[in-house]
């Protein structure tokens, strides 16, 4: 990843959050958002990679705050809110990255506690993120929330329905939250299907897969990036080829 010098940089004194910032996707959005001059909030469980990302980005001459968390735990989100709103008054960007893929199998035999960390991470997570940081976004100039979904949340698969179904119910809470917010505020919200790439989450539902098929993450952290320059209508939704 190349620097960005000052009059390239059109995030500067912006402050974006991205969950499932440790690697993947969520990883190079971090590494894309605060080449543009973002000051970029990493979350996930696994500390050392975001220390890692963390380096990434200040050797590229960037800056970021690391706040290590587990979606799934009781008040994790609240506790989030409340650490950065007591540092920040307003939080621009808002990207849902982190999701948990449950064993691809039959309905019959979807594992329920498999089912019930997908419901706790993919939903109600995302329900929280949005009620704990509703304020800060509004109180940003342009408040945007991008939310990373997959094809099967808008089409059912085989053996995929207990992450597909926990999609479908993303998709919905961001829609219908863009709704409320459109004509009371600056809110936007997208919605964005990476399409195949090579992530962790890949690999595990296509073991046989040679990864040097798919595109890298750095490509729909790209694009991801240059959503949020060009801007968008409110729930908008597009695929990354």
């Amino acid at each position: 990843m190349s620097s960005t010098t000052g009059k390239e940089k059109p995030f500067n004194g912006k402050l974006a959050l991205i969950t499932g910032s440790s690697r993947g996707i969520g990883a190079e959005t971090a590494k894309s958002l605060a080449a543009a001059g973002a000051h970029v909030i990493l979350t996930g469980r696994d500390v050392k990679a975001l220390e890692s990302v963390e380096d990434a980005i200040h050797e590229d001459g960037g800056t970021s705050t690391i706040a290590p968390l587990d979606l799934s735990e009781p008040d994790a989100i609240s506790r989030l809110a409340a650490a950065i709103s007591g540092r920040w008054d307003a939080l621009d960007f808002l990207v849902i990255s982190a999701a948990y893929l449950p064993t691809l199998t039959p309905v019959t035999q979807i594992d329920q506690k498999q089912m019930s960390l997908a419901i706790t991470t993919n939903i109600l997570a995302t329900q929280a993120l949005l009620a704990a940081f509703d304020p800060m976004l509004k109180r940003a100039d342009a408040g945007r929330v991008i939310g990373l979904t997959s094809s099967v949340g808008s089409t059912a698969r085989a053996y995929w329905a207990a992450y597909g179904s926990t999609k479908a119910a993303f998709e919905s809470l961001l829609d219908s939250y863009a709704q409320e917010v459109e004509k009371i505020g600056g809110v936007k919200v997208a919605i964005v299907d990476p399409g195949a790439t090579r992530t962790d989450m890949r690999a595990k539902a296509y073991p046989g897969e040679d990864p040097a098929t798919v595109k890298t993450p750095d490509v729909v952290a790209d694009q991801i990036k240059s959503l949020l320059i060009a801007d968008f209508a409110t729930s908008h939704r597009e695929r990354v080829s």
